[in-house]
Parts: structure tokens; C-alpha cells; sequence
């Protein structure tokens, strides 16, 4: 995996505490340390990201799932992304499909989330407007943290108090998942580096709310086709959104880049 943008600085004396300090290689492969410091969160503010998956033509699954386009190079950085999260976000609707589990954090990532001040593993958020969640599916069987789910008030009481026996549940609005209100009630609880998995749903409400921070996307290069979802799925935009590259990776074919969105 190399840098393409911006060019190299191999100053990331933080990283190098945290990580190990091997340099990189005459290649410019990145190491650990070195990735650590592209992914790094800002310092001292909240920030949500989304990390997905895409095609070259734009769709988000084959066959209805992601790991069709996800390569060594994705799931490199898909491990740190969620080693770099206070808590990782995901729809109800992909926790089923994908066939979700607690996180797993790599032991090397170990030091690194102890020097953030983190936990040592991220629990996993579900948006869910109606509870339609399986009390014994992995995401709350397979974890090592109790996961939260985000609902809204009219969500039914039985699913409440059924779901309340392995999770935590938080109320954000009172007829819908109100994203903003979402992103406040994590923040209360001190999680402010905040991971969004998707699905695609998910991620275009967010965007189209404003609540996105910074959208990573790995490009993977294959072209799909037919009537699977793209990345950004639901109506157009009213006003498209303006983005900049801060970031961009290159592994095989395969480009990893960054976008921060404006306000």
C-alpha cells in the first residue's frame, strides 16, 4: 500500500509511540505506524466517519453483500479504522445481512487505543427505528463489550424491553432516528470518535442530514452492474454536496482515498 496523496511526511512521531517504529520501504509501502498517522482522528473535536466499499461503477454489494469487492488492502484498513473508533455505527438492516459480530481489535492496536485513552474494544451502535433485531444474533452473542442500540420513541415497548436484556438502549426522536440527535446521545457518552459502517441507506441519510464528517471509500477494481445498491443509497441530493480529497491509497489497483465534507 503507497501514498498517492499528499505526498510523503514521515514525521509521525505519535504513531511511532504508539505502533513500532519500522520505516517504510524503498517502495513506499506503508507500515502500520505510518497508516495509523493517515487514519488518525483530529485532536480535541467530535468527528464522524464512514468507511464503505465501492465498485468502480458505484455499487456498494455484490450478490446483496460487500465482502465481493473487499480485498487485503480494504480489510487492512477496515481493522485499523475500528481500532482508531470509539464506536462503531451500523444500520440494522446491513448488521443482519452481513451477519454482524462484536469488534475485534488486532493486539497490535493494543498500546495504541491505551495512549487514546480508549477501551480496549469499541462497542457496536445499531440504528433501528423498529427493533426488528434477533436477541440471539451474533452482534449480541460474539462481543466482548455490551452493544447499544439507537431507537426512537415510538419503537414498541415489548422490543424494548426485549432487546433492553442485551443491550443499551438510547432514544434519539420521537417518530424517527433523528441522526443529529443519534451523534449527540453517543457523544454524551463520551464516544466522539465515532465509526459509521453503513450500509448504504444509512450513509445517504447521514450525508443528506449533514452529519457526515469525512466519507473513506475503497475503491475496488471491479465493475458490478445489474440492481445492486450503490454506496449512497435513497432520492437525490437537493443540493449536491461539495467534498475535498484529503487522502488518497493505492494497494494492487485498489484506492483508498478521503473525503472531508463540507458543511
Amino acid at each position: 500500500m503507497r501514498r498517492l496523496y499528499p505526498p510523503p511526511d514521515l514525521s509521525s512521531a505519535r504513531a511511532r509511540d504508539v505502533v513500532g517504529d519500522e520505516p517504510a520501504d524503498a517502495e513506499g509501502e506503508l507500515t502500520d505506524e505510518e497508516l495509523v498517522h493517515e487514519y488518525r482522528y483530529p485532536d480535541h473535536v467530535s468527528w464522524l466517519r464512514a468507511n464503505m466499499v465501492s465498485s468502480v461503477d458505484g455499487f456498494a454489494t455484490v450478490q446483496g453483500l460487500s465482502e465481493g469487492l473487499s480485498g487485503d488492502a480494504d480489510k487492512r484498513v477496515f481493522g485499523l479504522l475500528r481500532a482508531l473508533a470509539d464506536v462503531v455505527v451500523v444500520g440494522a438492516g446491513t448488521a443482519r445481512t452481513e451477519n454482524y459480530r462484536g469488534v475485534r481489535v488486532p493486539e497490535r492496536y493494543a498500546g495504541l487505543r491505551a495512549s487514546l485513552g480508549q477501551a480496549p474494544v469499541p462497542p457496536v451502535a445499531l440504528i433501528s427505528r423498529t427493533l426488528g433485531l434477533d436477541p440471539t444474533s451474533r452482534v449480541f452473542t460474539e462481543t466482548s463489550v455490551r452493544p447499544l442500540i439507537i431507537t426512537c420513541a415510538v419503537a414498541p415497548d415489548d422490543r424494548q424491553e426485549a432487546l433492553a436484556e442485551v443491550a443499551d438502549l438510547l432514544i434519539a426522536g420521537d417518530t424517527e432516528v433523528e441522526l443529529p440527535a443519534a451523534r449527540a446521545a453517543l457523544e454524551a457518552l463520551g464516544l466522539s470518535r465515532i465509526l459509521c459502517e453503513g450500509g448504504p441507506t444509512l450513509l445517504h441519510d447521514l450525508v443528506a442530514g449533514s452529519v457526515l464528517d469525512e466519507l473513506c471509500l475503497t475503491t475496488s477494481p471491479r465493475v458490478v452492474g445489474g440492481g445492486e445498491r450503490h454506496v449512497l443509497n435513497g432520492p437525490p441530493l437537493p443540493d449536491p454536496r461539495k467534498v475535498h480529497l484529503s487522502g488518497l491509497l493505492e494497494d494492487d489497483g485498489v484506492l483508498l482515498a478521503r473525503y472531508l465534507l463540507e458543511r
